[in-house]
């Protein structure tokens, strides 16, 4: 069926869907591998600086949220977690934007590497505490899958800001303007 004269013809790229879980795996498993190594390798309360006091790697298990918040409520902070992981993935099915998809791909591998920890982690199933390990000044010790997340973070504001949306159309775009190809289909007038 073709378009009828002067109209746009809504050309939508392929679905990113593999991106975003061949991101979320790789970055899942370095966080993994990295809390495995700093679980072996650094002995819990101590600080070995690494780039003086700029970088230090010091060792802590985290029952809260960022900035370990919410200590007391380990039980809701991995539900809430867990339902925006399915949310991510809900949104990862539908995803056509490269620069979306390498985001989400980031976001999940973060979500879904703390949530590792809670759930595979001492004290108890759901309850358990992440290992965190990664020290700067004057900020809380933090770990890979929080990079990841917060990395994500500041891209989906950067790609909001820039009005690309995740199904790969641009914002004010009358016809298809994706994200991975920045040129636009449209009928002539």
């Amino acid at each position: 069926m073709q378009a009828e004269a002067g109209t746009p013809v809504t050309v939508l790229p392929p679905r990113r869907t593999l991106v975003v879980f061949v991101v979320a795996v790789l970055w899942w498993g370095i966080d993994q591998a990295t809390k495995l190594w700093a679980e072996r390798a650094l002995t819990r309360g101590e600080s070995v600086p690494v780039v003086g006091e700029v970088l230090q790697l010091h060792l802590i298990y985290n029952s809260g949220a960022a900035f370990s918040m919410g200590t007391s409520w380990t039980g809701v902070v991995t539900t809430v977690a867990t339902l925006i992981s399915i949310g991510i993935v809900w949104v990862a099915l539908r995803t056509r934007s490269l620069p979306w998809a390498l985001t989400l791909g980031l976001l999940l591998g973060g979500a879904v590497g703390n949530l590792t920890d809670r759930y595979l982690r001492d004290p108890s199933f759901g309850l358990g505490h992440v290992v965190d390990f990664l020290r700067l000044p004057n900020f809380p010790v933090f770990n890979v899958a929080d990079m990841g997340v917060t990395t994500a973070a500041v891209l989906i504001v950067l790609l909001s800001l820039r009005g690309l949306h995740p199904d790969g159309t641009r914002e004010g775009s009358t016809a298809s303007t994706t994200t991975d190809d920045a040129t636009s289909t449209g009928g002539g007038s």
